[in-house]
């Protein structure tokens, strides 16, 4: 029920991707910024908690069959603060923006009382934000410099900046709607691996894709915990009641998020590339124990078991464990050496932007 986006903005040289923002049931996206009208690419659970935190006392929509099961939780820590970097990098940037201090073509700067933190005109960014050349002077992902600078930070950096007010509202929104639960219910360290090589996964094919635009945002990393409670539910198939209704909704959203990543200015390669790393970590990171062995020592010993988890669940971790590693060094591997990922997929651009009657996506 959460949301993200990708911006692309152009820089003054170059119309340019960001990326994304997000809460439950809004959408994850990434913007691309503009400099003309072109934004960014872009307490412990009950006990029966479900997929997407603690079940209520009449019983939630998706809880562990089994009711004795009394897992640890953990107190969320880590995504508040990961809101608070998005924040307090977000203010810096307006800092150093300053519109006042700069002219621009397309008018005086928005909310002038602010002084040195207003924003750009809203013809150059309709979201509430700074200037192209400023995100990317602090860190935006920028295929060329990636690759001919080597700046390879970048692909971690951008997802720490944000085009505009409106985009850092609504991705810091599905970071605490989804990342919190899921925190409380892994701890910091599983989430936190989850997010950040999430986002590194969606900055690597969103740098193979778009070439001309830059692109900021955390939706690559939000949609990387939308995949993971995708895997979670699916490898741990068993300990779940109303599994149905669990894996429909979880469906819905996804489905719903991707589809608003076809809009233009919207990057929804790092939305996808943020996904699938996240689908596949989910299998490696959010495995449980399979209920027989968590209460072994109360059952009779005809009923116990040894294994800690299921065959199938094994199974299932180490095909996601080898087809990251693959993915993850193929998109590296292509991405140092140059290679535009469109020359291998002429269809993909559609993945990002659908062209209509209303807009085009040449532009």
């Amino acid at each position: 029920k959460h949301h993200s986006t990708h911006l692309h903005l152009p820089s003054q040289a170059n119309p340019r991707p960001l990326s994304n923002p997000s809460p439950p049931i809004l959408p994850l996206h990434n913007f691309t910024p503009m400099s003309n009208p072109d934004l960014e690419r872009g307490a412990k659970p009950a006990r029966r908690p479900g997929p997407y935190g603690p079940a209520a006392s009449n019983g939630g929509a998706f809880y562990y069959d089994g009711g004795a099961v009394a897992e640890r939780g953990w107190t969320s820590w880590l995504v508040p603060l990961f809101v608070l970097a998005n924040v307090a990098m977000f203010i810096v940037v307006m800092f150093v923006n300053n519109c006042p201090d700069h002219t621009s073509r397309f008018g005086s700067c928005t909310a002038r009382f602010l002084h040195r933190f207003s924003f750009q005109p809203l013809r150059e960014n309709p979201l509430l934000g700074p200037s192209s050349n400023t995100l990317e002077k602090l860190g935006a992902l920028e295929w060329n410099k990636v690759v001919h600078e080597h700046q390879g930070w970048r692909l971690v950096s951008c997802i720490w900046l944000h085009a505009g007010v409106v985009h850092l509202l609504l991705n810091m929104l599905s970071l605490v709607f989804i990342g919190i639960r899921l925190e409380q219910q892994f701890g910091f360290m599983r989430i936190g691996v989850i997010y950040l090589v999430s986002g590194l996964g969606g900055s690597i094919l969103s740098s193979l894709f778009i070439r001309n635009s830059i692109s900021v945002g955390a939706s690559g990393a939000l949609f990387g915990l939308l995949g993971a409670m995708l895997s979670e539910l699916i490898i741990n198939w068993t300990i779940y009641s109303n599994k149905a209704a669990a894996l429909f909704t979880l469906m819905v959203i996804i489905v719903i998020n991707l589809a608003v990543g076809i809009l233009p200015h919207v990057d929804n390669y790092a939305h996808i590339g943020g996904f699938l790393t996240g689908f596949l970590l989910g299998f490696i990171f959010l495995i449980r124990p399979q209920f027989a062995w968590l209460e072994r020592h109360n059952l009779p010993p005809a009923s116990q078991v040894k294994s800690k988890h299921k065959p199938y669940q094994y199974i299932l971790l180490v095909i996601a464990l080898l087809l990251l590693i693959a993915g993850l060094a193929t998109g590296l591997v292509m991405l140092l050496r140059g290679e535009n990922g469109n020359d291998h997929c002429h269809w993909c651009h559609y993945l990002s932007c659908v062209p209509t009657s209303r807009w085009s996506c040449g532009n």
